[in-house]
């Protein structure tokens, strides 16, 4: 970015030097000030029609940037170094500030430039931050993702002894809807349970955050921890900043909350009073989660299982990629908050399924909602921008559009009978304002700019003055013209002419022998006031004139001030009606959700399960809704159904578990991950990729799966994993889902299956959980003799000429074999090691049998040798090459040819 000059008085602050603060400017000095009380934030200084940034910010900002670094003076003998970004283009850059970590004030001025003038001509016009730019406070369009939320958490503790024994609570905020949430936690499920919410940004009161106890958590988190003053969790003080903040007498109409929810709330609120200063954004009351009300899953079964994101972080491939099919951002944001909190209540769950079931026989119905929901814009950003006043006229147009939809689709759902959750839905719909919703169809044009200050978005005909403004703004000769033509009819003067120079403005003009009309009688003089004598000519003006010369001149400022005015009712109308056009566009979302649901059931082949309070776990002819549309994309064949029991059997109290044996590439990780995925859509209320389903509520859903390692943490592969596999060992309970996948192989073998071994003799006595382990160790199949409700499945293969085909069918059983080599072969290890790794595996079996495995070392011999490799063979003698250079093939006879050939073999074969 090059030097640039700013463009209001400004230039004036930068040029004029202080002496009092040894050459500051009077602006630098006025920077510094403002800096030092936000020290944690690059301050974007307003200058004319750019953000400046100065010093340390300047040098950090355009590097993360990549703009120019410049310099502006000096400060203590050393140069300013500055960078600036333009004004209207500040959204793409914050957005990649925020992106890489750091946090902006945004500084503005808050004086017209012409009131510090009257202070003097040295005078800085005042400025002041008007808004902290965090991860978890942005509302600009730009910087969010339209199926995204983003979500601000405060964490709540209430002062105890250990971290193990105080209360804590999550208080999180989605300051573009205006969504609060509150819910109660524990040190154990901490992260858990941020990971459930995926916030953008965490505020901790700087105590818990140095907590050793809780350190980990926070290193886990990285940058999103953000680090506050204890006093804006104060739980003393909590009730009354909630009860200012909503503007009640007192906050227990909202619901009874503990200490640690009132420290969460209160930190929450004060972080926005913070970030936003002045403004106040339209947050719902918080709403009270209950402790298992949602489905248990722990942050490594989250990032295994790939929810919202694979594990590169991309939402390709990902199961809500898979299964989103909404056509607005409201409900695609609904979607995955469901996704990522699957509910516990059979009867909640049944309520959601109802509203998916009716979709799916109403076709046609489906799809008129589907039509009308395309129209609809994401109301509850656009409300929360209006109120923050960083709104534009398209916000406005926004909710019109999103009033006119759900008017349509009130009249598609007349007198038509819905389930539950539906109706609900439709009557939040049908209780949207409907005067604010005909007064925005009213005053809104049908093209809309995106600034307010560009004007013409109040439609023609909605304001008498301001279509009188914008004709003399636009049209001022017609107008000039039209009275000229009313004063020759009223005068008879036929060369009566209105006419404008710079002395006079307007003016009318007769010839001199008119002059006694203008001004023959006391009406007439009154009326017409002598301006000027000419040779040929006179000119006067009217009262009349005059006033519609000042109106001219101001109308364009004039048009525009009415349309701001016009802007600012609508948007108190607007956020006057919060509570409502929330709850509408909440409504839509569910709707938009549930029509998605039941269009991707009907496409995918999906069916309905049967979700209850037993333990069952029945899943007939399931499939992995990732994997299969993966497959049908790259047109690789069809999917393999498997079925999956886990069902109590014979009067059992507990559900079973399933030994799952089988070579690598087999399918058993798709198959582990297919049944928990399973799961969680029941419960999120989808049908599921299934010919049938019955699950008894899973509570807890644990999955071990794949390798990883925290090297940052000093952790390996292995601790990794056996860290993972403590946790589900102390919290599965009965109804738990535990998916584990090769627990021990990250170890010696007889360590490795001895764990493992353990692990599924704690889960069959102690933890009683429904559960598939999958494993390598064989001799573990055994144990079905010993643990009833263990039961032996295998991933069936076929050997057809040395080489292994892969059926991915599960069925009862047991593998005798890997196929491990067979799989090296196909990923292609140089023949000599699969041979190799043949003989070995022939030794190791044969040593197995008569108890000679100690003795490998012995038996075989080195690598080096039992490789089969042919001698390197001598260099031929340079004769061959020489007398391959002689022969000249054109210049031989047939009988010199054949004599060549002769020499050359005998050369060879030296």
């Amino acid at each position: 970015m090059n030097m640039h000059m700013p463009t209001d008085n400004d230039a004036q602050e930068t040029t004029t030097p202080a002496p009092a603060t040894g050459g500051v400017t009077p602006m630098m000095e006025q920077y510094i000030e403002i800096k030092a009380a936000n020290p944690d934030s690059l301050l974007f200084y307003r200058m004319g029609d750019f953000y400046e940034l100065f010093f340390d910010d300047a040098e950090k900002a355009s590097q993360a940037l990549g703009i120019v670094l410049t310099k502006r003076g000096k400060h203590q003998g050393h140069d300013i170094p500055m960078c600036g970004v333009p004004v209207h283009a500040a959204d793409d850059y914050l957005q990649k500030l925020i992106a890489q970590g750091f946090r902006v004030a945004v500084c503005e001025q808050i004086e017209d430039p012409a009131e510090a003038k009257k202070r003097g001509s040295k005078s800085v016009v005042r400025r002041d931050v008007v808004r902290l730019v965090t991860p978890g406070t942005i509302t600009e369009d730009k910087l969010l993702a339209p199926s995204e939320s983003s979500f601000l958490m405060a964490l709540g503790r209430v002062k105890g002894g250990a971290a193990s024994q105080a209360g804590f609570a999550l208080a999180w905020i989605d300051i573009s809807t205006g969504a609060f949430r509150v819910a109660e936690t524990s040190a154990e499920r901490l992260l858990a349970d941020i990971s459930r919410v995926d916030p953008r940004e965490l505020i901790v009161a700087e105590p818990v955050f140095h907590d050793p106890e809780l350190r980990p958590v926070f290193d886990v988190l990285g940058r999103v921890a953000n680090p506050q003053p204890p006093s804006l969790f104060d739980s003393a003080s909590a009730t009354s900043r909630i009860a200012r903040f909503f503007e009640v007498a007192t906050p227990d109409s909202f619901g009874t909350f503990s200490r640690s929810e009132l420290s969460a709330i209160s930190g929450a609120i004060a972080y926005v009073e913070k970030t936003q200063k002045a403004e106040r954004p339209p947050l719902s009351r918080p709403e009270r989660e209950e402790q298992g009300s949602t489905l248990f899953i722990d942050p490594a079964t989250r990032a295994n299982l790939e929810l919202l994101r694979t594990l590169s972080g991309s939402r390709d491939g990902s199961l809500f990629k898979a299964i989103d099919r909404t056509v607005t951002g409201g409900g695609a944001r609904l979607l995955a908050d469901r996704l990522m909190a699957p509910l516990t209540d059979p009867g909640a769950i049944g309520a959601r399924l109802d509203s998916v079931s009716f979709f799916r026989s109403e076709t046609r119905l489906c799809q008129g909602l589907r039509a009308s929901l395309k129209s609809v814009a994401d109301m509850p950003r656009a409300l929360s921008r209006l109120a923050l006043n960083r709104g534009g006229p398209r916000d406005l147009g926004a909710l019109r559009a999103g009033f006119e939809a759900a008017g349509a689709i009130a009249e598609l759902f007349a007198a038509v009978a819905l389930p539950a959750e539906l109706a609900a839905a439709l009557a939040a719909i049908r209780a949207l304002p409907e005067a604010l919703a005909r007064h925005l169809s009213e005053a809104l044009d049908d093209e809309l700019p995106l600034i307010k200050r560009d004007g013409s978005f109040v439609r023609t005909g909605y304001h008498a003055e301001l279509d009188e403004m914008r004709a003399l703004r636009d049209e001022s000769r017609k107008v000039i013209a039209g009275l000229e033509r009313s004063l020759i009819e009223e005068t008879g003067i036929r060369s009566l002419k209105i006419r404008h120079n710079n002395v006079l403005g307007y003016y009318i003009e007769v010839t001199a022998n008119h002059h006694s009309i203008m001004t023959g009688s006391d009406a007439a003089k009154a009326r017409f006031i002598h301006r000027q004598t000419m040779a040929n000519a006179m000119r006067f003006t009217t009262t009349e004139l005059a006033e519609l010369e000042s109106k001219i001149a101001n109308a364009a400022d004039r048009a525009l001030s009415i349309e701001l005015a016009a802007f600012d009712r609508l948007t108190a109308e607007v956020v006057g009606e919060a509570e409502r056009i929330r709850a509408g566009a909440e409504a839509l979302a569910t709707l938009d959700v549930s029509a998605a649901l039941a269009l991707l059931s009907e496409s995918e082949g999906w069916c309905r399960p049967l979700v209850d309070s037993g333990l069952a776990f029945e899943i007939t002819g399931g499939r992995h809704p990732v994997v299969e549309q993966a497959l049908r994309r790259s047109g690789e064949g069809p999917f393999v159904a498997n079925d999956c029991d886990l069902s109590p059997e014979g009067g059992a109290k507990a559900g079973a578990i399933w030994l799952l044996t089988g070579p690598n590439m087999g399918g058993k990780s798709t198959f582990l991950r297919q049944n928990a995925l399973i799961a969680i859509l029941a419960q999120t209320g989808s049908f599921v990729p299934a010919q049938s389903a019955h699950i008894g509520v899973v509570d807890r859903l644990f999955s071990r799966v794949g390798a990883s390692d925290d090297l940052a943490r000093g952790r390996s592969t292995f601790m990794v994993e056996m860290v993972e596999t403590a946790a589900i060992l102390n919290q599965a309970g009965e109804r738990a889902l535990v998916i584990l996948d090769e627990i021990g192989r990250g170890t010696a073998t007889f360590d490795g299956l001895s764990i493992a071994w353990a692990a599924v003799e704690y889960l069959h006595e102690k933890n009683r959980c429904r559960a598939i382990f999958a494993t390598h160790f064989h001799e573990m199949t055994a144990l079905t003799g010993k643990l009833p409700r263990l039961h032996n499945v295998t991933m069936r293969v076929k050997e057809w000429e040395g080489d292994v085909v892969f059926l991915h069918e599960v069925g009862k059983g047991a593998a005798d074999r890997s196929y491990g080599v067979q799989v090296a072969r196909l990923a292609g290890l140089p023949e000599a090691v699969v041979a190799r790794a043949k003989e070995v595996l022939h030794q190791l079996e044969e040593g197995e049998v008569s108890g000679k495995t100690n003795r490998l070392v012995d038996d075989l011999p080195l690598f080096s040798v039992a490789v089969k490799r042919e001698a390197p063979k001598p260099a031929k003698s340079d004769a061959l090459g020489e007398a391959l250079g002689a022969i000249n093939p054109d210049e031989m006879t047939p009988r010199e040819a054949l004599e060549a050939l002769y020499l050359l073999k005998n050369l060879a074969s030296t």
